[in-house]
């Protein structure tokens, strides 16, 4: 009866333009049929309704809200026949109404994401083909009210069905295809559950989502200027630290993008991004393509920070750029500004503040958060579970920032010193290397002189002791900055961190003997390189001038020595020894010889090493008496004369030994050497060097009577050696006394045992 009279009955209302009784029959099919209680009757009503739409034609569009509720209610039908039925209808009556259904499509919408997970394989069949009809419907329209559908776009994308995933995915790809609909203004809404349903078991879905993902990256790169980086910028850095591969290297890659493209709008958010970039960096060959694509971000990241950023406070500070950059130039020189505020980098609801990217006639403020910056730095040195690279990027980072920002770094260098000092300790020597640098750009920077920014523990630091020489440096500091981000440290000037620096190297050095030993030379050295050698050489030997712990100091002084000896890294500090000519270099010498006088070898090589013989013949003499040779016979090895080595500082003595008349005291002091050391190959050693000294009279020649052209002086001028020689002693006997209450301590040890 439906099939047949309904239609009939419906054409004839429309020629009479009968309004109310179109409607009054839809409300009977409606409320008396669809929504009755019998299912016979819902399937009959649900039939008529489609009857009625076909037989109003164009004019069912007037109709559809009346249309449309009934059928949508019965999606929810527990009998799949009727849901199926429902969809059939529906259907129909879409198929009708064509782009007059556009206004309702919210309701449809949430009807057919409901029907795509229907477990009824004729419901869900029915669905797809609704689906499709929609999707040709909305195409061809360019009435689509896209901003009444992105709340309930953003509701149903994160759910959790696998089918209704598949059915939002496909949504997306559907209108992103269509010209007229900018589905990129609203990608912020979206883009955070499409970077979940990226994480879906089903391949298929994850495949679609990396397309739809892919489709949009393409549009940021062709519109840049119309993108709202900052808005997607937290949902980048959660996603960037997900445990599934996929969504990490994907977020990863959208980062990499953002800030090529945003330049330092991308500011704010540096902490959050570092925090999810750093740990990629040690990632091993399983996660290659995720942790080249982070060192990108990271380097490209640290390209943004500019001189710029450390002239004002951070209060005022502000930069402002011209939002739609033309190349990587443009982005990294900003133009100045008034002043923004950072955003927090991980808190997700800071994405409800937007900060959207303006056009190219506006202008964005962005300030540098070098607070965060430097909290995420810290954090990270001190997580003993962090890579290598890891370790070696966030020393980069700190190094970069001293030389970009010193005068905001040197307000944090309190906090980062101590770290600093402990990573010294580490088990990469490629991790010292950036550790010392960072080390010696605080201690030479001249960022470090201004008032506030000195050490905090006054304690340490013994302002008079030692006159430290600091060499000159243009401009001490400008307002932009002076050194680029792969330069090294320019001619150091020592700041009031220096002594600091010096004095806690020298207490790690205590506390950790180990490190002295594997690293301590290698540390000195490579200071000696990014520092200046003699205001490191002249510092420590002050400071072990005053050290209580003996034992430590004559390693200690032991160590450098043999640096100073063998480093080629000192050669001009030993030239400069061997010429005491100038006031500085006598200096020196008497500043180094008061700390050497801890290990009477150590004094009596700096002597040799500066050609003081005949104060190097009276050191000896003092050794015998003190009773303290004897126990350190086997270090006189290394600087003896008759080394096999012929680049030892000391082999031109070798040279010396032949002009036997101009050089006394350089044989009668060897001799005194080999005296007082014990039968060993020390011993031997010397003993066949010294029988090579040929015989004065052999070497007499025509010119003899006069002055050798490389006649040494035998003592140095205005220098008191006398007192050097009492100080040698008073310190001689201050180890004897403490060798001997250590002896004491070990026989009452002994005895305690015994009883």
């Amino acid at each position: 009866v439906l099939s047949s009279s309904l239609p009939r009955l419906v054409r004839e209302f429309v020629a009479q333009n009968n309004t109310s009784q179109i409607k009054h029959v839809i409300q009977i099919l409606s409320q008396e049929f669809a929504l009755s209680q019998h299912p016979h009757s819902r399937k009959g009503g649900l039939i008529g309704l489609a009857a009625c739409s076909i037989a109003l034609g164009k004019d069912s569009g007037l109709y559809l809200k009346e249309l449309i509720e009934p059928v949508l209610t019965c999606f929810n039908d527990a009998d799949s026949r009727l849901r199926y039925y429902a969809c059939e209808a529906l259907y129909n009556i879409v198929k009708v109404a064509r782009g007059s259904v556009l206004p309702h499509f919210n309701v449809l919408f949430d009807g057919l994401s409901k029907l795509a997970a229907d477990p009824d394989p004729n419901v869900k069949s029915g669905s797809e083909l609704l689906d499709r009809l929609l999707k040709d419907i909305v195409t061809e329209s360019n009435q689509f009210d896209l901003v009444g559908f992105i709340p309930l776009l953003r509701e149903r994308i994160y759910s959790n069905n696998q089918y209704a995933r598949q059915f939002i995915i496909s949504w997306i790809l559907v209108l992103e295809s269509v010209p007229d609909i900018n589905l990129l203004d609203y990608l912020p809404e979206i883009l955070d559950g499409l970077f979940q349903i990226l994480g879906d078991n089903s391949k298929e879905i994850r495949k679609m989502c990396e397309v739809a993902l892919g489709e949009f990256l393409k549009e940021i790169k062709k519109n840049p200027s119309s993108v709202k980086f900052a808005e997607m910028a937290n949902i980048l850095v959660i996603h960037c630290q997900a445990a599934d591969d996929l969504i990490q290297l994907t977020a990863m890659c959208w980062m990499r993008e953002f800030i090529q493209l945003a330049g330092r709008v991308m500011l704010p958010y540096s902490s959050g991004i570092l925090t999810a970039v750093l740990p990629c960096l040690s990632y091993d060959d399983r996660k290659k393509n995720i942790k080249e694509v982070a060192n990108v971000c990271n380097q490209s990241l640290m390209k943004l920070v500019i001189p710029e950023d450390d002239e004002m406070d951070e209060a005022k500070q502000s930069m402002t750029l011209l939002a739609e950059p033309t190349s990587e130039e443009s982005l990294s020189k900003p133009e100045a500004a008034s002043s923004g505020e950072s955003l927090s980098e991980l808190d997700i609801t800071a994405l409800n503040q937007p900060l959207s990217f303006p056009c190219s006639s506006e202008r964005i403020q962005v300030t540098l958060n070098l607070d965060g910056i430097v909290q995420v730095l810290d954090c990270h040195l001190h997580d003993t579970s962090i890579g290598m690279m890891t370790r070696i990027a966030v020393l980069k980072w700190l190094y970069h920032l001293y030389i970009k920002t010193p005068r905001k770094m040197f307000r944090h260098t309190d906090s980062l010193f101590p770290i600093l000092l402990r990573t010294l300790s580490d088990e990469s020597d490629e991790v010292i290397l950036k550790d010392l640098e960072v080390l010696a750009e605080i201690a030479s920077s001249p960022a470090g002189q201004t008032e506030g920014h000195g050490p905090s523990d006054s304690s340490d630091v013994r302002p008079g002791l030692v006159e430290l020489h600091v060499p000159g440096r243009a401009g001490q500091l400008s307002s932009s900055g002076t050194k680029g981000l792969e330069c090294s440290p320019s001619t150091p000037t020592m700041n009031s961190y220096f002594y600091k620096f010096m004095i806690n190297l020298l207490k790690r050095f205590s506390s950790e003997r180990k490190l002295l030993e594997t690293r301590g030379a290698f540390i000195i050295r490579q200071l000696c390189l990014l520092l200046n050698a003699e205001n490191i050489f002249h510092s420590m030997a002050d400071i072990l001038l005053r050290e209580e712990d003996l034992k430590f100091a004559s390693t200690m002084v032991h160590t450098l020595n043999t640096i100073l000896l063998t480093s080629s890294e000192l050669f001009q500090l030993r030239n400069q020894l061997k010429d005491l000519k100038t006031p500085e270099s006598r200096n020196l010498f008497c500043c180094l010889y008061r700390s050497w006088c801890h290990n009477p070898v150590t004094t009596v090589s700096l002597c040799f090493l500066t050609q003081n013989y005949k104060h190097a013949y009276d050191l000896i003499q003092k050794l015998y008496p003190l009773g303290v040779f004897c126990e350190t016979g086997l270090e006189v090895k290394c600087i003896l004369p008759a080394s096999p080595s012929s680049s030892s500082p000391l082999a031109d003595l070798r040279l010396q030994l032949l002009d036997v008349k101009n050089n006394p005291y350089l044989i009668k002091a060897l001799y005194g050497l080999l005296m007082l050391l014990p039968q060993s190959s020390a011993f031997q050693l010397l003993s066949h060097r010294l029988q090579c000294v040929p015989n004065p009279e052999l070497m007499q020649t025509a010119d003899s009577t006069k002055p050798s052209a490389g006649f040494k002086r035998m003592t140095a001028s205005n220098i008191d050696y006398t007192e050097l020689l009492q100080h040698f002693e008073k310190v001689q006997n201050k180890h004897l006394e403490a060798r001997h209450q250590r002896a004491g301590r070990a026989e009452q040890l002994d005895r305690r045992v015994v009883l």
